[in-house]
């Protein structure tokens, strides 16, 4: 299982990558983007609590005195990450709040280090930079001055200190020896109720009355970009360390580059390409052992 830890989260990167798909699809129907976020929420917990109350009925248990760990992933990671990553790209360029969000792994990584001791290396460092610099390309570089604003940035870095919350409890609930399932079930509980106070219940029951035909079509892509990729990166992280598995699942810009090549006719640029390059170099680097010991390792 530990060998295949980076895979489940390279799978789940590339999963989430496919949101794109499921947003537009949403959107088309009249919904806003928190009221995306919530149907994604209730959707997932609802599937999770159905199909485990049949395979699994274990998985709803958990102590009160660990609630904390799934309040984290699902109310100050997921919630709020979304809310500071929609005000971000009210108040500046998209550019600017991708490149703003994916300063994640950097975060993951240096709380990894000091809450749950894992090495900072030079190889990790680098691994950093280059996945910073590719995400930069990937996202189409820094929007411009004209999309920097305080407010901006602030809600930005929120966005990426949500983004990276997820990794941090996470790895809390996992030490206290709950499973994927659980976690999965759990974080999305939560965030089911911490989103309530953002959205209007009734205005989305009223879209899908009117187009009933996307209920489906919901159903499918947010098994495939939610429920899925949650589940498998729960998995991958409770056999790897916090940073590592941040730098991995930053194939996701890639992987929604790609998507909007494909599917909407998006243009790739040439730094795009030289960034899609990089980010699938830094994750060939961190998977790397080396048989020498180098300054990479110190």
């Amino acid at each position: 299982m530990k060998k295949a830890a980076p895979l489940f989260i390279l799978i789940a990167g590339s999963l989430w990558g496919c949101m794109g798909i499921l947003v537009r699809s949403l959107n088309k129907i009249g919904l806003e983007s928190m009221e995306v976020v919530a149907v994604r929420a209730f959707v997932t917990f609802l599937c999770m609590a159905a199909g485990l109350m049949v395979i699994d009925r274990k998985a709803f248990r958990v102590h009160l005195k660990d609630i904390w760990c799934f309040l984290g992933t699902g109310i100050c990671s997921i919630v709020f990450f979304n809310y500071c990553y929609f005000k971000t790209i009210s108040l500046t360029s998209l550019s600017t709040a991708a490149i703003l969000l994916y300063t994640a792994p950097s975060i993951v990584m240096v709380l990894s280090a000091v809450l749950f001791k894992e090495r900072f290396t030079g190889k990790k460092a680098a691994a950093l930079v280059i996945t910073f610099v590719g995400c930069v390309l990937v996202t189409g570089g820094t929007g411009g001055a004209e999309g920097m604003s305080a407010a901006g940035i602030l809600t930005g870095l929120g966005a990426g200190v949500g983004y990276a919350l997820y990794s941090i409890f996470g790895r809390y609930a996992i030490m206290r020896g709950y499973s994927s399932l659980t976690i999965t079930l759990w974080t999305f509980g939560s965030a089911s109720i911490g989103v309530l106070p953002f959205i209007s219940v009734p205005g989305i029951m009223g879209c899908f009355k009117g187009n009933p035909g996307e209920i489906g079509n919901a159903l499918f892509w947010i098994f495939v970009t939610t429920v899925a990729p949650y589940i498998l990166y729960t998995l991958g992280l409770s056999h790897m360390e916090t940073g590592m598995a941040s730098v991995i699942s930053s194939i996701e810009p890639v992987v929604a580059t790609f998507v909007g090549v494909i599917l909407y006719e998006e243009c790739l640029q040439l730094s795009g390409g030289i960034g899609v390059v990089l980010v699938i170099g830094a994750i060939v680097l961190i998977n790397t052992k080396q048989k020498k010991k180098g300054w990479y390792d110190e």
